[in-house]
């Protein structure tokens, strides 16, 4: 069995990654320390620590301020007031602050959860104010972004300053000389001696002090913007609670979606199929009783067509009935199940479950219809001569793995039988990794949810 290997990760500001536009040929002509200096983004992520401070000291002076003057007049009413107006003053900078991180660091934050009123009035938003999470971590964002501030701010600064300060020195020096009365840069200096940068060895020294400086300025100010990256991503977006609540809601959806679409095949299988069948054999029926005194053998005949209408109709009801939830896989689990899937597909498939023991039915069977559709389309659009399918437990997680060696290039888009699947599984918790090259094979790896 192959393992699959899902990665998780979310690109904070990734402005250089190969896909982003001018990537490619020109963000190759020069290393990465040598072209950190003259990127935009190092000139951004500097900006943004240059304009943080005194957005920090704005922030820090009304949050401190209205939340102390808040809390002093909790003896009396006016306290609840202050303080609902202190958090949504800060709730109103940390939509500036998801602004300046979004176009200085290429950091998308999604808004914080909305309040959740009941009523109407001041009172009912001053309460729902009070009682949001969120506008607490934005007052807290407030507080402790300012001293960060104040750090990031002198440390980027300087070495900044300094680095293209010595790094430009043989273009400046002779400032000293004309204006200062000296050589140059003052080295060392006492009242008996006095070093100063003026020989052109100095100068040269100098220059390339400063040019380490200003090829390690942009790293020190990307590792600073990191913390800042951090602090607007973990207390000024929506908490994981919020997150996790609106894609349970997303997943609620789709199930129910899923559902009524299952309901509408279901009804058009019956209407069209075994129940046309039955209305017509219901009719023959009726002709052949009529035929019976006058025309023995044609009424013989007639039922003769109509047994031939039974079987048929009843196949179509066992057909349809494997599609709503086969007894095979009740009875005797996914071993049976697949296999069974597998003996009608059109190309021979090797099927090897792996299982300690049966999942939760509704996993099962999401299994089940899963392998199915990918068989299925093994059979109508890979053109392939050989497929195999594995399914195994991995911790906590049910792992299925359909392989053919047919023409590949199947793709994850909208409006695909794929993206619908996807949809299916992400409503349970479960992931849909395609990896189909052109040419092939085609690899498709499935994982749900244990619950067993």
């Amino acid at each position: 069995m192959t393992p699959m290997a899902t990665q998780y990760g979310q690109g904070y500001g990734d402005w250089d990654s190969p896909g982003s536009p001018g990537a490619g040929e020109r963000r190759h002509r020069l290393p990465a320390p040598l072209r950190a200096p003259i990127e935009a983004r190092s000139w951004r992520e500097f900006g943004y620590l240059m304009l943080g401070l005194p957005v920090g000291i704005a922030m820090f002076i009304y949050a401190v301020t209205m939340f102390a003057l808040g809390a002093g007049l909790l003896v009396t009413f006016l306290g609840i007031p202050v303080l609902a107006a202190a958090l949504a003053g800060c709730r109103g900078f940390g939509v500036l602050e998801r602004a300046r991180a979004r176009r200085l660091l290429g950091l998308e934050v999604a808004d914080p959860e909305p309040l959740r009123m009941k009523g109407h009035g001041p009172m009912a938003w001053m309460g729902a104010m009070l009682k949001s999470g969120a506008s607490w971590r934005h007052l807290l964002y407030a507080v402790l972004q300012f001293p960060w501030a104040v750090f990031a701010f002198v440390v980027a600064l300087n070495f900044w300053a300094y680095g293209w300060a010595l790094l430009t020195y043989p273009l400046w020096f002779w400032v000293f000389p004309m204006y200062g009365g000296q050589g140059g840069l003052q080295l060392y200096g006492d009242q008996a001696h006095s070093i100063y940068l003026d020989n052109p060895f100095e100068i040269t020294v100098t220059a390339l002090v400063g040019l380490l400086f200003t090829m390690a300025t942009p790293w020190i100010v990307r590792a600073l913007t990191t913390v800042d990256r951090l602090l607007v991503h973990g207390l000024l977006g929506p908490s994981r609670l919020a997150t996790r609540v609106v894609e349970l809601e997303s997943d609620r959806g789709v199930v129910i979606d899923t559902a009524a679409a299952d309901l509408r095949r279901i009804e058009r299988d019956l209407h069209d199929g075994a129940q046309a069948r039955l209305v017509a054999l219901a009719m023959d029926l009726g002709l052949a009783k009529e035929k019976l005194a006058e025309d023995p053998r044609e009424a013989a005949r007639m039922v003769d067509e109509a047994h031939g209408e039974v079987k048929t109709a009843l196949q179509e009801l066992r057909d349809l009935a494997r599609g709503i939830h086969p007894a095979v896989l009740t009875d005797r689990g996914l071993d049976a199940a697949l296999s069974a899937v597998a003996s009608r597909c059109t190309v021979p498939v090797q099927v090897e479950v792996d299982l300690p023991a049966r999942p939760a039915p509704a996993i099962e069977g999401i299994a089940y219809f899963t392998v199915s559709e990918l068989l299925q389309n093994v059979s109508k659009h890979a053109r392939a001569t050989r497929a195999t399918v594995d399914v195994w437990r991995v911790e906590n997680r049910l792992l299925l793995q359909v392989v053919d060696n047919g023409v590949g290039g199947a793709d994850v888009s909208g409006g695909s039988g794929l993206a619908g699947l996807a949809g299916r599984l992400d409503a349970v918790d479960g992931i849909l990794v395609v990896d189909s090259p052109v040419a092939g094979p085609t690899r498709i790896t499935a994982e749900l949810p244990w619950r067993g």
